[in-house]
């Protein structure tokens, strides 16, 4: 059985992912709008990545027999002045995240839940890969010298699978 207090905490983080789905939505139909169809298409299966982490972390508290809620999920933005700066709000938002995870590891281990500090840490090692990829896209794109560099980094992010 799963404590309230981690029961809330991860319907806390389920709410998150939800928010960073619908961040990443809005980051696609901002970078199609601009051009940008292979960016587009990663950011949009950055989303669904976000919600399945939603879609797991219910079924976790299912399995342990606590209760999934969804709590109101606040406007994301809209807009952005570039690519580089979609991407550095994609990197600084997965910073966020990976702080939002941490939290709740601590959580888990101040209720003694070994199964739930056990679950989480696949969270953390995902986490990680992700902050790093977004920081490796930034990297890129501030390297690209010219728009041909932009437009080939597009094509290159389209082919996410």
């Amino acid at each position: 059985m799963i404590s309230e207090k981690l029961n809330q905490a991860i319907n806390d983080q389920i709410t998150a992912e939800m928010w960073s789905s619908n961040l990443y939505l809005s980051m696609s139909f901002y970078l199609q709008k601009e051009g940008f169809d292979g960016f587009s298409t990663w950011m949009r299966k950055q989303s669904q990545e976000e919600l399945e982490h939603a879609y797991n972390l219910a079924d976790y508290i299912a399995k342990r027999g606590g209760q999934a809620l969804v709590g109101k999920i606040d406007v994301v933005p809209q807009g952005w002045g570039s690519v580089v700066e979609v991407f550095e709000h994609v990197y600084q938002h997965e910073c966020h995240v990976s702080e939002l995870i941490d939290e709740l590891v601590n959580v888990a281990s101040a209720e003694k839940d070994k199964a739930s500090q056990d679950f989480l840490w696949g969270y953390v090692r995902e986490q990680v890969e992700e902050e790093a990829t977004a920081q490796g896209i930034v990297e890129k794109l501030k390297k690209c010298s010219d728009y041909a560099g932009i437009l080939y980094l597009n094509d290159k992010l389209g082919q996410r699978k």
